[in-house]
């Protein structure tokens, strides 16, 4: 995720590089046709690409609102998944006796939520869900887990044959089951919701449309201003252009909250929150040295 600070120029104008050189380009030599080589002729009312830049301005600030949209849903969900991760945490925590005979099991448990975690902000990254969850489960619940494609789902299965057990052995009750249950259902939910936004793509046809749209709309427009700044139609263009580029560009990265990328959710960020809420639920006391890596010098990951 971006922060509110430190972004850097190199980073803005790396994103719309290529076009802003084609751009200059461009404008460049309809300018030297123009002043130059006199052809006046080339010459159009200002009013077509004003008109062209109207509609595209309607299409890319709805755009941005979609793209937006699907972000802000994402980080909604990892919300509830902290928020998720810390009931199920006090709920083994205050429903199974607090004694030495029964601390491994709560452990176990809430160990096991945090690699659920971790797994889950993989898989949604395209990385590899079992990577790393050896710190947390043991190594009977590792091989289990790495029989599954979907990482994620197999941790839930293990929570749920562990309540299985806790209620068969008296551990809980059956409406403690039930609420338990009940929990780990909101963070199957919640992964189903990751899962769809992962995997519905944006209309490729409307985000082809809008692009074509903006090439014509930057072809007809050094045509428009060359009669009224000669060569100074050409920073005129290019700063025109990085406007409707860059909010392009941004309503592109915005529709991928999963991609691996400075404007992803913050997931790897937030695992380590929950880490850190849970190890001390169960007095372990957390690393914070991983977390301070993630952290780089205008986004977090």
């Amino acid at each position: 995720m971006l922060l509110k600070k430190n972004i850097p120029f190199k980073y803005i104008i790396g994103k719309i590089k290529t076009e802003l050189i084609l751009v200059s380009a461009y404008t460049i030599g309809v300018a030297v046709l123009y002043k130059v080589f006199h052809f006046t002729h080339l010459a159009i009312p200002l009013a077509i690409p004003m008109i062209m830049g109207t509609v595209i301005s309607l299409l890319l600030a709805f755009r941005s609102n979609q793209a937006y949209d699907r972000w802000w849903e994402a980080r909604t969900i990892w919300g509830a998944i902290v928020n998720d991760s810390r009931s199920l945490a006090r709920q083994i925590n205050t429903f199974i006796q607090s004694d030495e005979e029964h601390t491994p099991l709560r452990s176990r448990f809430i160990r096991r939520q945090i690699a659920w975690c971790y797994s889950l902000s993989r898989s949604l990254r395209g990385q590899d869900g079992h990577y790393g969850i050896e710190k947390f489960v043991s190594r009977g619940d590792t091989q289990f887990i790495k029989n599954f494609n979907n990482s994620p789902m197999a941790i839930l299965e293990l929570h749920a044959h562990d309540l299985q057990k806790a209620v068969n052995n008296g551990l809980i009750n059956t409406y403690q089951q039930v609420e338990l249950d009940r929990t780990l259902s909101k963070l199957c939910d919640s992964m189903g919701k990751c899962e769809r936004i992962k995997n519905t793509i944006f209309p490729a046809t409307y985000s082809l449309y809008i692009h074509f749209s903006l090439l014509f709309f930057f072809l007809l427009l050094p045509f428009a201003v060359v009669d009224f700044f000669g060569f100074m139609s050409v920073p005129v263009v290019i700063a025109i252009s990085a406007v409707f580029f860059l909010i392009e560009k941004m309503a592109i990265h915005l529709q991928d909250p999963f991609e691996n990328k400075p404007t992803d959710t913050p997931m790897t960020a937030i695992c380590f929150t929950i880490e850190r809420d849970l190890k001390q639920m169960i007095s372990e006391i957390p690393l914070h040295t991983e977390a301070k890596s993630t952290a780089k010098k205008y986004y977090i990951l």
